[in-house]
């Protein structure tokens, strides 16, 4: 149907109208709920002015955001095995404490957090491949004891005592004797390792083998 230049121009303003309005019903619903989601987490206030229900529903968030990026991550970081490993873990509770306490943005610290995760799984991969990079960012061992022997420089490089060297005989060799040490080390998680000698065992072998 033909139609003026001024009847065409109202019939597409409707038609756009049409178009327009269930998009406009969209977003409402949504900045509404986007709104008292901001209020419900005290986004953009100062930390002096959140609740205790905000903290404690941002304390919720972040402890099964941090339970996530745990799983994304490896066993190994939870039991503190190397200075690597519990870098990450002090690091990650400062980050995402800010955002419980509001002192910096909310969602950006929960990024930030797993950027800290995904870097510390990308260096532990790296350094499962390259001896060499493990050895940097993981260290290695030390041998302070060898063959009931100390090596006072290197106990002294690593600030164990021979006080320090007799707990942890007694406490992981049972024993304080240092002559049953075969080789002792400082591991790269701080520990100390033993390995006994089996002089002891044997010398008691070759005593029930003489008497048979």
């Amino acid at each position: 149907m033909p139609c003026d230049g001024f009847s065409c121009k109202r019939v597409v303003e409707n038609r756009y109208a049409r178009n327009k309005a269930p998009h406009g019903d969209t977003i409402l619903p949504m900045n509404a709920f986007w709104n008292s989601f901001e209020t419900f987490l005290g986004l953009g206030l100062e930390p002096k002015d959140l609740t205790f229900v905000q903290i404690s529903v941002r304390g919720i968030i972040v402890f099964l955001a941090t339970l996530i990026m745990v799983r994304l991550g490896h066993k190994r970081s939870l039991a503190h095995k190397t200075p690597f490993d519990a870098v990450l873990l002090v690091i990650l509770a400062s980050v995402l404490s800010r955002a419980i306490n509001g002192s910096a943005a909310f969602f950006a610290t929960l990024g930030g957090g797993v950027v800290l995760v995904v870097l510390h799984r990308i260096f532990a991969h790296l350094a499962y491949y390259s001896h060499g990079f493990g050895i940097l960012v993981k260290g290695k061992p030390d041998t302070i004891v060898r063959d009931g022997e100390c090596d006072f420089p290197v106990m002294r490089r690593n600030h164990v005592s021979t006080h320090d060297l007799e707990e942890d005989m007694r406490l992981s060799a049972h024993t304080d004797d240092l002559s049953k040490i075969r080789v002792a080390r400082v591991e790269r998680s701080g520990d100390i390792s033993f390995i006994k000698n089996n002089l002891t065992h044997a010398t008691h072998l070759t005593y029930e083998t003489g008497d048979s």
